[in-house]
């Protein structure tokens, strides 16, 4: 598609984002013949810049910055507003890595520019926040920083943070109804969005819930060791569905994890299906 500006936003106060990427970008967008702007705010000026340049309606906005700002961009564009391009800038990088895969910024960027089309993202919403990728509610909320350190091979450390998140543990299992089923218990509620779900199609028009209910701390052993072998939906303790609302209720503000972003959900909130969130640029290729 053939796009006449494009403007750039950069934290380079980001995660893996470097002081040089601005005059990257500007390079990259010279390449490839585009007219665009770079802008390089200070992370407090950050916010109010993503709502001047999307409300200034350019073909698409590149967003080079972590997982937060990637999700307010995408949240703020919505289904009609310019293509958003959720560049790979900070630790985690959930949306970028489930649109582009594990590639660097410079590689997607080009490819976007060169080859890239639209491409409508559908997500959820819970307390009135968004989602692109996944939302966890609930005591394994607690349990990122361990997980980041097992991934990173870091296993003395991971046990070390997930024996601190094993105290802090959420107490009192969650409460929940979805699509109008009968109401359940759980620890944990976990809610994929279509984009990552190897359950669903891409354009599924639900939730996968899954619902995570281990009686104690061997069960709990036995669940975290399948999700890291990607065998987490056999797991007894767990129980799989769709979703496209409901209802979720606690006896105290509820732990979550947005998009990689950690958040405190009110005691009882809701959560819906969005079949329409954003337009995403993307490679034709992928």
């Amino acid at each position: 598609m053939r796009m006449k500006r494009i403007d750039v936003v950069v934290n380079t106060a980001s995660g893996s984002v470097g002081a040089d990427a601005p005059e990257i970008a500007e390079r990259l967008l010279a390449e490839h013949g585009v007219t665009g702007v770079v802008h390089a705010p200070t992370p407090d000026e950050l916010v109010d810049c993503l709502r001047a340049v999307i409300d200034g309606a350019p073909d698409a906005v590149l967003v080079l910055a972590g997982d937060g700002t990637a999700r307010t961009a995408a949240e703020m564009a919505g289904a009609d507003g310019p293509l958003i391009a959720p560049l790979p800038g900070g630790t985690m990088n959930m949306l970028p890595h489930a649109l582009y895969g594990e590639r660097p910024w410079e590689e997607v960027m080009r490819d976007c520019l060169s080859d890239g089309e639209a491409r409508m993202i559908s997500g959820g919403e819970v307390g009135g926040r968004p989602f692109f990728v996944a939302a966890i509610l609930g005591s394994p909320a607690l349990w990122a920083t361990a997980r980041e350190a097992a991934r990173k091979g870091r296993i003395d450390l991971a046990l070390a943070r997930a024996q601190r998140a094993f105290r802090r543990a959420f107490s009192g299992r969650l409460r929940y109804a979805l699509d109008g089923r009968p109401k359940g218990k759980a620890e944990a509620l976990t809610f994929l969005c279509p984009l990552v779900s190897r359950e669903l199609d891409a354009d599924a028009q639900a939730l996968e819930a899954a619902a995570l209910d281990p009686s104690g701390a061997v069960e709990v052993f036995r669940l975290g060791m399948n999700a890291v072998l990607g065998q987490w939906r056999e797991d007894p303790s767990v129980s799989v569905g769709l979703c496209r609302a409901g209802q979720i209720w606690a006896h105290g503000r509820i732990p979550a994890i947005l998009d990689g972003e950690p958040a405190r959900l009110d005691m009882e909130t809701s959560i819906r299906f969005r079949p329409e969130a954003f337009r995403a640029l993307v490679p034709a290729t992928r």
